[in-house]
């Protein structure tokens, strides 16, 4: 594990969404998004938030980090509720957020150095986390000079950097091609395995969610709850070839069961009269 010469992560971090309701005015109306929605983000686990496209993840991710606030319930770090951003909670968002006009070495070490930590131990931990996440050697590049998903293993080094007792992640390889999405997923596989941080990763694929979770809260269509939750049982250090086993497809099936039902909600009445038949076809090739 890279040490730290500016923070200090907590190993006892644990996130706790309690009974959340966001409602937002919509020409003048209430727009509710989510409605009783809790759950727990366990210390030192991957949970991974799954549902249908729309339904209020990025919100969800928005209130954890505390840059929006619940109109209802609230969010606890351990005992104390999250009143707004801090840096004890990192976010990787969706889109990048690398500063062009700079190298990825000096995009990675920013935070420490505006944290007063000295130029040179900066950029010899940020050396060492590129090189974690397969960059050795990019380091002078700027981030037009990179592909997508080299942008954002750059990014997933840019928070691990400011040691942050729970990390969030919003679908952050959403874009990239299914080869360079599986390898991101390997390379953030192998550096949760090192680091054991407190991670939340949301997304709307079923086999992300299978490979990389410990936990699997799979949301309703809107407004959001907690539909279910699935323990995934796979053994860490994780595999590709884990993709195949018994297990992994019948956690598959079921996740995939839930969010086709959820999302199919999101494509109003004559959506759902297409029945049984066409979720049997969409789930049943993968059903233990």
């Amino acid at each position: 594990m890279v040490s730290t010469p500016h923070n200090t992560r907590k190993e006892n971090t644990s996130i706790t969404v309690d009974r959340i309701g966001k409602v937002y005015s919509q020409q003048r109306k209430p727009h509710v998004v989510l409605r009783d929605c809790s759950f727990e983000i366990e210390k030192g686990k991957l949970t991974v938030l799954l549902g249908p496209s729309g339904c209020g993840k990025s919100t969800l991710v928005n209130i954890i980090a505390g840059y929006d606030r619940p109109s209802v319930g609230a969010v606890r770090k351990d005992d104390e509720v999250v009143t707004g951003p801090g840096s004890d909670r990192m976010v990787v968002f969706q889109e990048t957020g690398l500063f062009p006009w700079m190298t990825i070495l000096d995009n990675v070490s920013y935070g420490p150095e505006q944290s007063d930590v000295a130029r040179t131990a900066a950029r010899k931990e940020a050396t060492s986390l590129l090189s974690e996440v397969g960059l050795a050697g990019f380091e002078n590049r700027y981030p037009t000079e990179l592909s997508g998903g080299m942008q954002r293993r750059a990014e997933v080094a840019r928070a691990l950097i400011n040691r942050p007792d729970v990390l969030l992640l919003d679908e952050p390889f959403r874009g990239l091609d299914h080869m360079s999405r599986g390898l991101m997923q390997e390379y953030f596989l192998a550096l949760f395995e090192a680091h054991r941080m407190t991670t939340l990763f949301v997304t709307s694929e079923v086999d992300e969610a299978v490979f990389l979770a410990d936990k699997i809260i799979i949301l309703t269509y809107k407004p959001t709850r907690v539909a279910t939750v699935i323990d995934v049982p796979l053994p860490r250090p994780r595999e590709f070839h884990m993709q195949t086993s018994e297990i992994y497809n019948e956690i598959k099936g079921q996740a995939l069961a839930l969010l086709y039902d959820e999302a199919l909600k999101g494509f109003g009445a004559h959506a759902a009269s297409m029945g049984d038949s066409v979720r049997a076809a969409a789930t049943g090739n993968f059903a233990g």
